[in-house]
């Protein structure tokens, strides 16, 4: 489980501390360190983890919702409606 990151001549540490940073934040290394900092009760992972999945069906719902809508609106204002609608109140 090596992680390497290639340094360039000359390229300044602080770069190469936030190159350093950014892969054990994509890798999750990190997470892993805080979880393990402490024990944790098997019942209280399995706890932490039902919480965790119903946080995400609350926010995939309302992301369902947010796209109905969007359809909806996008299916009332679909171009020939808006040409009836822009012709009613002409008269020929």
């Amino acid at each position: 489980m090596g992680l390497t990151i290639k340094v360039r001549p000359g390229e300044p540490t602080e770069r190469v501390l936030s190159k350093f940073k950014n892969l054990i934040l994509k890798e999750g290394i990190l997470n892993t360190l805080k979880d393990k900092r402490y024990f944790a009760k098997p019942s209280l992972k399995k706890r932490l983890k039902r919480e965790a999945a119903a946080r995400q069906r609350t926010k995939d719902k309302h992301k369902d919702i947010r796209q109905a809508m969007r359809d909806e609106e996008n299916f009332l204002a679909s171009p020939s409606e808006q040409i009836r609608n822009s012709n009613r109140g002409r008269r020929d």
